[in-house]
């Protein structure tokens, strides 16, 4: 692979992440907040490429290097970007997720609302973790993706810190069970079902479910 070979990899390579951090789909890998380093990196990249290839062309540069393969693996991330752009996780994620550990603690009370509009991770928390018992018998509204089960019915959201690599999952039992596909968006108002929570996974008693858009950003934070 010769040099210029070298900075054309390297500027595709920049113009992938400007391309995802252009519209939302950088969305399915990292938080919002981590948009201006996506396009700082992306910009970098794209600069020193051209300035490598243009400092080659007027030094009159040409040799090539034998690396092997291994430059050419720089192709993959764009080539996956561009072409075959992967979804946000969903429901294939919800599915290799283990139990859920519980502890308790105090938690604020929820406003006077009619229906409580909760994210499902505050409301799994609530739920599992609240010694307070601040979700009990309070009409709660969650909007999340189905995940079809054989042994029942779950709406999940996954919660992430930086990126979608350390996605985690929570998820609440529905019933009785919408009936939707796997992976569609729903929002389900219903109560909190009392007593024990098997694997620290709550079960809703539905009193609506809506199908939905899915949302701009798929994550919780």
């Amino acid at each position: 692979m010769n040099r210029q070979t070298q900075h054309v990899l390297l500027a595709l390579l920049g113009g992938a992440l400007l391309r995802i951090a252009a519209d939302d789909t950088f969305l399915r890998y990292v938080r919002p907040g981590h948009r201006p380093l996506l396009v700082a990196a992306g910009a970098v990249m794209v600069v020193l490429a051209g300035v490598a290839a243009i400092r080659d062309l007027r030094a009159r540069v040409t040799e090539s290097h034998d690396h092997g393969a291994a430059p050419w693996l720089l192709l993959l991330p764009v080539l996956a970007m561009a072409v075959v752009a992967p979804p946000a996780l969903g429901a294939d994620a919800v599915a290799r997720a283990g139990p859920v550990d519980a502890s308790a603690m105090a938690l604020p009370p929820l406003p006077a609302d009619p229906v409580v509009e909760l994210g499902l991770g505050e409301f799994v928390q609530r739920a599992v973790w609240d010694a307070g018992g601040t979700v009990v018998g309070r009409q709660v509204a969650l909007t999340g993706f189905a995940v079809p089960r054989a042994d029942g019915f779950e709406l999940a959201r996954l919660t992430i810190r930086c990126c979608a690599a350390d996605a985690r999952v929570h998820r609440v039992r529905l019933e009785p069970a919408p009936g939707a596909a796997a992976d569609t968006w729903l929002r389900v108002e219903g109560r909190l079902r009392p007593g024990p929570h098997p694997d620290g996974v709550p079960t809703i008693e539905v009193t609506s479910a809506d199908r939905v858009a899915p949302p701009r950003d798929p994550y919780e934070y």
